[in-house]
C-alpha cells in the first residue's frame, strides 16, 4: 500500500472511530477490527500510559505489575513524554477533567 493510501486508510479509521457514540459501541468495532493479541497490546499500552501518567511507579514496577516489556513501556513513555502528536496527553487529559452535563 502507498503512503498516500495508508495516510487515507489511517484517516478513515479516525473517522469511524469518532463516529462511534457509547462505549459498547466501541468495544465491540475494536473486537471486530483487532486480533485479540492486537487488542490486548492497545489494552496494556493504554493501561501503561495512565500508570505513567500518575508518575507514582518505576519501569521495572509497571512490568511487575502488568507483564508489559519494559521496551515497550519505554515506548509509551517516549510518546508521551518526547513525541509531537500527543495523542495520549489529549485523551488522559479529557478523561481527567470532569464532566459537563
Amino acid at each position: 500500500m502507498s503512503n498516500d493510501a495508508q495516510t487515507k486508510s489511517r484517516k478513515d479509521l479516525a473517522k469511524a472511530l469518532t463516529s462511534i457514540k457509547t462505549d459498547e459501541e466501541m468495544e465491540r468495532f475494536l473486537v471486530d477490527l483487532c486480533t485479540p493479541a492486537e487488542l490486548r497490546a492497545l489494552a496494556e499500552r493504554w493501561h501503561v500510559a495512565q500508570i505513567l501518567d500518575a508518575g507514582e511507579q518505576s519501569y521495572r514496577d509497571i512490568n511487575a505489575l502488568t507483564g508489559v516489556s519494559t521496551t515497550t513501556i519505554g515506548r509509551v513513555a517516549r510518546f508521551l513524554r518526547d513525541e509531537p502528536h500527543q495523542g495520549y496527553r489529549a485523551v488522559l487529559d479529557r478523561m481527567q477533567r470532569p464532566k459537563k452535563d
